[in-house]
């Protein structure tokens, strides 16, 4: 690319950070890393017996994890497909973890669309990875240099890529708001990655991205609190403290597991008065959830 002042015959390797480098950005996403782990090994199952090398790599095209089989490993050592390699656009050119990065979406790099003539034996197949915070996290790729490869079995390859993806980025956000409750914010299952974190107070605290996207939330960064009911479009006749004193009702019949005495003793209340409140608030008496010793 002109812009980055690159030749595409230059057969040079990618830069490669130092051993401590690397290790510092080891550091820095370890938490993202662990829980990630898993699902790397899930991929590089379906994906690593046809000659695959399965790589994560942070924001900037750092390659920090990856998987690969030994028969595999120094075909993809030489092109450096390893880890702590920059597979950054600016560094490589069009490829497909930088240009996936630098676009923001999932794609397929086949062969000769690669910039450097030295990376057109590949194929490659990655999807973005956003943070709890909306931003772009990392980048997931699968390389293939088999020369039978083809896009037809690339778009087979990308399917799962894209999916695992969504999966890394769900798992993660899930694990950064470990005091909340966790919501799909869409009524349609396949929609793994749109979550929002709720609290106690019934408060949206968190968003993937996709869930901002869809309710109109801040792009990046944190969010403005608001009821969660409010977004996922919950439609009742309660407003302001009735809707709150709703769900402190429910929540303490749930703790009580359905025990009326126990859940007024524990809103500090009488029996009799918890009733009242239960008919006023539209909390009705089912003998399947509801006990009364």
């Amino acid at each position: 690319m002109l812009k980055h002042g690159l030749d595409p015959a230059d057969r040079r390797r990618p830069d490669r950070l130092s051993d401590r480098e690397l290790a510092d950005r080891h550091q820095a996403m370890q938490g993202f890393l662990t829980v990630a782990g898993p699902q790397l090994d899930q991929l590089y199952n379906l994906v690593g017996l046809s000659g695959c090398n399965v790589l994560l790599t942070d924001a900037h095209g750092i390659v920090l994890d990856q998987r690969v089989s030994d028969g595999d490993a120094q075909q993809f050592r030489d092109w450096g497909l390893w880890q702590g390699a920059d597979w950054s656009e600016a560094a490589q050119g069009t490829n497909g973890i930088g240009t996936c990065l630098a676009e923001g979406r999932a794609l397929t790099i086949h062969r000769d669309e690669h910039f450097h003539t030295r990376n057109t034996a590949m194929s490659c197949m990655d999807a973005p990875i956003w943070g709890p915070d909306g931003r772009l996290l990392a980048a997931l790729d699968v390389s293939s240099a088999r020369a039978d490869q083809t896009e037809r079995y690339n778009r087979l390859i990308s399917a799962q890529v894209a999916s695992t993806a969504r999966a890394i980025e769900a798992v993660f956000f899930r694990s950064s708001f470990p005091g909340a409750r966790i919501v799909v914010a869409s009524d349609d299952p396949s929609e793994q990655a749109m979550l929002l974190a709720v609290d106690r107070d019934d408060l949206a605290i968190g968003a993937t991205r996709a869930a901002r996207r869809a309710l109109g939330l801040e792009r990046e960064g944190a969010i403005r609190p608001r009821p969660a009911a409010d977004l996922l479009g919950r439609q009742d006749d309660l407003h302001g403290f009735d809707r709150g004193e709703r769900a402190a009702v429910i929540r303490a019949l749930a703790r009580a597991e359905g025990n009326v005495s126990q859940a007024a003793r524990a809103l500090g209340i009488g029996r009799a008065t918890l009733y009242r409140r239960m008919a006023r608030l539209g909390i009705g008496d089912e003998p399947a959830r509801l006990s009364h010793d």
